[in-house]
């Protein structure tokens, strides 16, 4: 890579600034000044600018967060905070959230700069499973976990959700597991049988589960096994098969 586009996207800024902070000599290469901006940076080059190391980003980046409320999953916003200003990473701006939540839902986001991985989370072909801790205004009637596992009707969807896994904890608190992505879905398919949820909260996306140790807006990298659990798109999956 340039060394005039490294310097752009490291701090942000336009490739014609970057050019003249490293005209400025103020950029390094191993220690020496590199006042040419075509230099080709690699991966082994240690690079600095005005005394602070750059940390070169060499492959895909996956993160757990632990989102509080009052943060929206986006990398910017006009009237909220979003959930980027929890990450204390280089060019934290190039990461997504692979599956979003309310600015009042607290919970599991996952965080990566892989298209390709988060579109197996998100994309309704992959029917991956979400879990979410749900605290109701009212006690739950006992037939929902039955009508939920058959589908319901939402107000303004032309089809019924698909099957979703009702557990009780208390009366009025459940653990509900669901294969979509519809808006607002969680909280519209309680208010289609009577109910109102008071409160939100995304313990698990697939295989990954929420780690207890992080507190509200603490993240962690995911582990080679969390990343792996997401698996391949169905086309590979078909073509891996054809292989054996």
């Amino acid at each position: 890579m340039r060394l005039d586009k490294f310097i752009s996207q490291q701090l942000e800024v336009s490739r014609a600034i970057a050019s003249r902070e490293i005209r400025a000599q103020k950029v390094t290469v191993d220690g020496e000044v590199v006042k040419d901006s075509a230099f080709k940076v690699s991966e082994e080059h240690e690079v600095a600018y005005d005394g602070n190391r750059l940390q070169q980003i060499t492959g895909p980046r996956y993160f757990m967060l632990n989102k509080p409320q009052g943060y929206v999953c986006a990398t910017d916003d006009e009237e909220y905070p979003t959930i980027l200003y929890f990450l204390e990473e280089p060019m934290a701006w190039k990461l997504h959230s692979a599956g979003r939540l309310d600015i009042d839902t607290t919970g599991l986001v996952l965080l990566t700069d892989d298209g390709q991985w988060s579109h197996r989370i998100t994309s309704p072909r992959h029917h991956c499973e979400k879990t979410y801790h749900v605290t109701l205004d009212s006690p739950l009637d006992e037939q929902v976990a039955e009508q939920f596992a058959k589908g319901v009707a939402l107000r303004g969807d032309d089809e019924a959700t698909k099957p979703a896994v009702l557990e009780v904890i208390t009366p009025t608190e459940v653990l509900l597991t669901i294969s979509e992505g519809r808006y607002h879905q969680v909280k519209r398919m309680f208010a289609a049988v009577g109910n109102h949820v008071v409160a939100l909260h995304r313990q698990q996306i697939g295989d990954i589960v929420l780690d207890e140790a992080l507190e509200p807006g603490e993240y962690r990298e995911l582990t080679r096994e969390e990343i792996d659990s997401v698996g391949l798109p169905v086309e590979l999956q078909q073509k891996t098969a054809r292989r054996k």
